[in-house]
């Protein structure tokens, strides 16, 4: 198993939202970090049809559990009333929640309880250098650094699966189901604006939709930790930039799938493009880890 950087670990036994894009590690690092907690997985069909038609059913099988116990709910953004919940728990009982989800995104449209301070909220990355023995900058560069991805020699099978599992679920839970084509569009020309300044317009364009829907569903990319906007510089922070910001995917290997850039050679354009957007990866990651 590989170490990640992101401790869980803290002084106050709080509880914790942990947040990542799909398939960043989330399940891996919390079981191994609780072993023995009591846990709740919202993807198996079991746990999800009780809880959503009773959210009440989880304080009944907590009842026996003691003062600090810990309780993990992964894919918690799928019961969002469940957090009410939670929240009761955490103040009669003392309980620790460790809550994971591919993001929160849901969770503020539906106006869900989001613990009013009670949980210290915890983003979990791709894979960064330092976490990786006999790290291969080559490999990271073509094939990004998501663990399932880049663990094998060629993945590129597994990106389009991502690729294809993101956008019926994200699109299903966005209910723009009959949008999948376009947004599909959408994603692949925010890919070749990969590392450049968003034009919405000229974005629109090329989509064939208004330029609105362009910022929302940018919106969407960001709020599911699927891509970042990078604020474009100014030299003064009383001065509010007039500039657009720049996009990145979260990850390398995605936004290569999407242009499909697969045999990026040493030296060329494209391997240079790739090498700017993995160290933009490697510091946002560095940033999230250090609370900057």
């Amino acid at each position: 198993m590989i170490n990640r950087i992101l401790n869980l670990d803290n002084p106050h036994n709080d509880s914790i939202f942990v947040w990542g894009a799909r398939q960043v590690g989330k399940t891996t690092l919390i079981r191994a970090a609780y072993p023995n907690a009591t846990y709740y997985d919202l993807l198996q069909t079991k746990d999800f049809e009780r809880l959503l038609r009773n959210p009440s059913f989880l304080g009944e099988d907590l009842a026996v559990l003691n003062d600090g116990d810990t309780v993990v709910i992964d894919e918690i953004q799928k019961i969002p009333q469940l957090l009410d919940e939670v929240h009761s728990l955490i103040f009669r009982k003392n309980l620790r929640f460790i809550l994971s989800g591919s993001s929160p995104r849901k969770l503020k449209r539906h106006g869900a309880n989001l613990l009013g301070g009670r949980a210290l909220k915890e983003i979990l990355f791709p894979l960064v250098s330092a976490e990786i023995p006999d790290f291969d900058i080559h490999k990271a560069v073509r094939y990004g650094t998501l663990p399932r991805h880049y663990l094998i020699s060629d993945p590129w099978k597994r990106l389009a699966a991502y690729i294809g599992v993101y956008l019926n679920e994200e699109i299903r839970e966005e209910a723009l189901s009959r949008q999948l084509k376009t947004f599909s569009r959408f994603m692949e020309t925010a890919a070749f604006t990969n590392g450049e300044i968003v034009v919405y317009k000229n974005i629109a364009q090329d989509c064939g939709i208004d330029y609105r829907t362009v910022k929302d569903y940018f919106e969407i990319l960001v709020d599911t930790l699927i891509g970042y906007m990078i604020p474009s510089f100014t030299h003064t922070k009383k001065r509010r930039s007039i500039q657009s910001p720049k996009f990145y995917y979260f990850d390398v290997g995605i936004a290569n799938y999407l242009r499909n850039r697969r045999n990026i050679q040493l030296g060329s354009i494209d391997f240079g493009h790739a090498f700017e957007h993995f160290i933009i990866q490697e510091l946002i990651a560095y940033l999230g880890y250090n609370g900057k």
